[in-house]
Formats: structure tokens, C-alpha cells, sequence
């Protein structure tokens, strides 16, 4: 093979290289669903999920860093106390400054990654003053959702799996709409097994459980139209159950809203507020 040959075989493999490169990183700014070849996180769109990127993110540093230190002290101990340097072990059992320091310095790499662990933990579970509140109820193997009276919405509707909508097994034909910058508490339940409300650009997930109500919260910050699923094995069709929550202006809410109201009337179920009473007493 002459030089030249080899020349332009390199270029055209580092012209596909760039070209995978570029469409990965055409793909890492899709916003609201996975893409191909991903290895990140999908992009936030919650100041909860900007938060969960930088624990991410610092974990990854922090687990790198311990990696390298042990690697290091495995070398050193392979190439220094090997048997042709010390034909004659050593019979050393007790060393009192290693041991204090093998055990403090875990405990405060510990307490460094804990303490924004228990700060992301109360961020997530404790649901600040709402906007809007809505009911996701999980079936077999759908979702179901409740816009409550109170708040201009007094109406339900089924979301199904969308069979040839894009992306694929990512699409609904009921998509729940919101407005962008608003709080949104989530009220879970399921209607049979046990499944899982998961929107990862939000940094959202949590379970439904029937005959219990389970909350989280959202804010999003970004308009755009996001996908999750459901995250627990729930049965056969498990992987079927895809949730779509399309973030608007608050003008495109409210022309939604008023439009949501005469197309889901006639499908309509019970009012959200008697539907949460109804769990909590069962839950207790």
C-alpha cells in the first residue's frame, strides 16, 4: 500500500469520525427526548435537573479522582514490595497514622458528596406553593390525567401510546400542555400495578401506587415539547406507556385550556379534588 493510499484512507476515516461527532452533538441538543447514540444526560429544562447535572458532574470528578488514587497505591505497592526487592517480607501488622488515615479521609469524601445529596433530596420532595395542579393516574398501559375545576380546568382525558408518531415509542395523541415558569404539582396514583411518573428533563421521577397518592413538582423554564415513560417494569406492555408534556406561553395555555374544555367534556371523570380526597382516605 503506497503512502498516498494510506494518506487519504486516514482522512476519509477521520471525515466519518467528524461526521458521527457532529451529528452526536446534533443529537445532545435535541431538547425533551433521547437521541441516537447518546451517553449524557438528556438537556435540563428544571432548575432540579440543572441540579442533578452538576452532582452528576461532581460525582463523576470525585469518582474519577478515587479511581486514579487507588490505581496509583496499587502501582506503588506492585512495583515497591515486589518479591525480588524484598526477598525477605515484611511482618508489619499494625500501623496507627494509615489507619486513621484510610478511615477519616473516606468519611469526609462521604460527607462532601452528602451534604449537596440531602439538599438535591429536599429540593425534589418538598413541593413549594403551587400554580397549577394536575393528577397523573397510570394504567395498564396508559396514562390518564385531571385538570382540576378550581383552576380553570374542570376535565380528564386518556393519553395513549401514538403507534406511528415521532419519535418513536416516544409519542402520545393527548399530550398534557403547561405554561412555561410556572409551579406544577404532580398528584401520582396508579389504577392496578405499580408504575413510575419519569420525565428526565426535568429531573422528575416517582411511583404510582394504587391506593396511594405520591406528589412531585416541576418548574420549567424552557418552552418545548419533553418525553418520558414510565420507569417500573408495570407488565407486558410496559414499554408502552410514553409521557408527553408539551410546555407553552401562558397565552397558548390559555387558548389550550379553553379548547381542552369542550373536546375532553363529554370524557371527563371525577373532579381532581374529590378524586385526591378519595385516595387520601384510602391511603390512610
Amino acid at each position: 500500500m503506497g503512502m498516498d493510499s494510506l494518506r487519504l484512507r486516514c482522512l476519509a476515516v477521520f471525515a466519518v469520525a467528524a461526521a458521527v461527532l457532529a451529528q452526536t452533538g446534533t443529537a445532545f441538543a435535541a431538547m425533551g427526548q433521547p437521541s441516537p447514540w447518546q451517553t449524557g444526560l438528556q438537556e435540563p429544562a428544571t432548575e432540579v435537573a440543572e441540579y442533578m447535572h452538576w452532582f452528576h458532574d461532581g460525582l463523576l470528578w470525585i469518582i474519577t479522582a478515587i479511581v486514579l488514587l487507588v490505581l496509583a497505591l496499587l502501582v506503588y505497592v506492585m512495583v515497591r514490595f515486589n518479591e525480588k526487592k524484598n526477598p525477605v517480607p515484611s511482618r508489619t501488622t499494625h500501623n496507627a497514622l494509615l489507619e486513621v488515615a484510610w478511615t477519616i479521609l473516606p468519611v469526609l469524601v462521604l460527607v462532601v458528596i452528602a451534604i449537596p445529596s440531602f439538599r438535591l433530596l429536599r429540593v425534589q420532595l418538598v413541593t413549594p406553593p403551587s400554580d397549577i395542579t394536575i393528577k397523573a393516574t397510570a394504567h395498564q398501559w396508559y396514562w390518564s390525567y385531571e385538570y382540576p375545576q378550581d383552576q380553570g380546568g374542570g376535565f380528564s382525558f386518556d393519553s395513549n401510546l401514538q403507534p406511528d408518531g415521532q419519535p418513536r415509542l416516544l409519542a402520545v395523541d393527548n399530550e398534557v400542555v403547561l405554561p412555561v415558569g410556572k409551579t406544577i404539582r404532580v398528584q401520582v396514583t396508579a389504577a392496578d400495578v405499580i408504575h413510575a411518573f419519569a420525565m428526565p428533563s426535568f429531573g422528575l421521577k416517582i411511583d404510582a401506587i394504587p391506593g396511594r397518592l405520591n406528589e412531585t413538582w416541576f418548574k420549567a423554564d424552557k418552552v418545548g415539547v419533553f418525553h418520558g415513560q414510565c420507569s417500573l417494569i408495570c407488565g407486558q406492555n410496559h414499554a408502552f406507556m410514553p409521557i408527553v408534556i408539551r410546555v407553552v406561553s401562558e397565552q397558548e395555555y390559555a387558548a389550550w385550556l379553553a379548547q381542552a374544555k369542550q373536546k375532553f367534556a363529554s370524557t371527563s371523570r371525577t373532579p381532581l379534588a374529590v378524586a385526591a380526597r378519595g385516595d387520601a382516605v384510602k391511603a390512610e
